[in-house]
């Protein structure tokens, strides 16, 4: 992997250690420690994991250019240890030299005294101001919050020295107080996150805004999941895709966001840059059939940002990606899938308009809807001009209206409207190549034969499959 700075060399190395404590499939602790004695920082990353592979360091690639040799000498300092050893093992690696002639140097080890545990710590020492690193550890941990990994529990330590003293603030606990149990799903903590990292204002807040959100029917999420087949070249690749809509009449909160969705990218359960493919992924998604209209989709280095053309003023998409192996880490080295991710987000949609009545419904649709009204008044029209009484009381069945009282003109009007504008939010709810005719707008179980009076109301309502009346 190619490091360009030192702040990315950091954020690379908390990383490998969210990684080892996955893999460990027990609970584990992360630190990141922070010593400022100026002008130096001291940063040290520990956790409790599965042990490191050192071949993960020596693979390393550091610009010299953009790391500089006035910020940091290249040494890293590690220590770690697997659950079968009966040894700490302690190297140094200098990541000035060139990746072929790269050597570890193997330290004296210390002896465990019998202790199982695993683990790793990484410590390196640079010259750089506490709050320009300081701000991207904390940008990082607030990415990694979305994913919610049940069995880490992170911390950012800070000591400052100075004339004063020592003194220590600890900055975060990611996982505290998460109401999510060890067996939910990987795309079910993703959803919880991203409704956490949304109703934080993307994180700009400590707690929720109960301006915004007073009630939680305000922000509707849901979710993808698409799956590559496995083979033996490949151990199958899964996109979850999380999408949040917001729904705000008066927030000044709200507004501020503006007609932009950010997209943020995870791969292998780490914050991401967002790759070429999931930008091509995005831009050649039919929009308009959820009511969108895409205007660009631009890469913004952590997250893309995608422009909406007259997108409501109340309304603001959110949306995550993940792309990961089913058995991590991957054996092969893999590009994340256009296809896949398409999927996953087109699934996410899917599920959106399904469980939510008039949402996202495609421009052909509303367009259909506002004819609703004028044919709603005239089958309302031709239903109470008729002096048929039979003809009168089936509607009224038809239309779950009272018999026993005297029904006015818009309450009528209002039931067929609501009936005909259903039947096209089913219709528009069906995938294309599956869309069938349009369902009755009355459930019917079976054929009959139409009366004359059935019959009239039906050449009058402009087709077949407008009304079917039972016996």
């Amino acid at each position: 992997m190619d490091i360009s700075s030192v702040q990315k060399l950091c954020i690379h190395l908390i990383s490998s250690a969210v990684q080892r404590c996955r893999l460990s499939e027990d609970l584990c602790r992360l630190s990141v420690v922070l010593k400022s004695s100026p002008p130096i920082i001291r940063v040290s990353i520990s956790d409790t994991g599965t042990g490191s592979c050192l071949e993960e360091f020596q693979d390393l690639k550091c610009n010299r250019e953009g790391i500089g040799t006035e910020k940091w000498d290249g040494l890293l300092s590690i220590k770690t240890t697997s659950i079968s050893d009966n040894k700490i093992y302690h190297y140094h690696l200098n990541l000035r030299g060139s990746v072929s002639a790269r050597r570890l140097t193997r330290l004296p080890s210390i002896p465990k005294n019998d202790a199982k545990f695993s683990g790793t710590e990484v410590c390196l020492s640079i010259s750089e101001t506490i709050d320009a690193l300081l701000k991207d550890i904390k940008h990082y941990f607030q990415k990694m919050l979305i994913l919610k990994i049940p069995s880490v529990a992170a911390e950012l330590v800070i000591e400052r020295g100075d004339a004063s003293g020592l003194r220590c603030e600890n900055v975060f606990l990611p996982n505290e107080c998460s109401p999510l149990n060890f067996s939910s799903s990987n795309v079910e903590r993703l959803k919880s996150g991203l409704e956490e990292y949304v109703l934080k204002h993307r994180n700009s807040l400590n707690n929720k805004c109960d301006s915004c959100f007073c009630s939680r029917e305000k922000l509707k999420i849901s979710s993808g999941v698409a799956c590559s087949m496995e083979s033996h070249r490949s151990p199958g690749l899964i996109v979850e895709a999380v999408i949040a809509i917001s729904e705000l009449s008066e927030s000044l909160c709200f507004r501020s966001s503006g007609n932009k969705t950010e997209v943020l990218h995870f791969k292998d359960f780490s914050p991401s840059s967002v790759s070429i493919a999931s930008l091509n992924a995005l831009t050649s998604i039919d929009w308009r059939r959820y009511g969108l209209t895409l205007v660009s989709a631009v890469d913004q280095v952590d997250h893309a940002l995608i422009e909406w053309e007259s997108l409501p003023p109340y309304l603001h998409i959110d949306m995550v990606i993940h792309c990961y192996h089913k058995q991590y880490p991957g054996k092969y080295k893999y590009q994340p899938d256009r296809h896949l991710i398409k999927k996953g987000v087109k699934l996410a949609l899917d599920d959106l308009k399904e469980k939510h009545t008039g949402l996202l419904l495609s421009a052909h649709a509303v367009k259909i809807c506002s004819y609703a009204p004028d044919l709603a008044s005239s089958i309302a029209g031709i239903i109470l001009s008729s002096n048929d009484l039979k003809f009168r009381s089936k509607c009224s069945s038809l239309l779950e209206l009272s018999q026993s009282q005297e029904i006015g003109k818009q309450t009528v009007e209002d039931r067929i409207k609501e009936k005909i504008i259903s039947v096209i939010e089913t219709n528009d709810r069906k995938p294309e190549k599956i869309k069938e005719a349009a369902p009755f707008l009355f459930e019917d179980d079976r054929p009959q034969d139409l009366d004359p009076a059935d019959l009239y109301l039906e050449e009058h309502a402009g087709g077949d499959n407008v009304f079917s009346f039972p016996d």
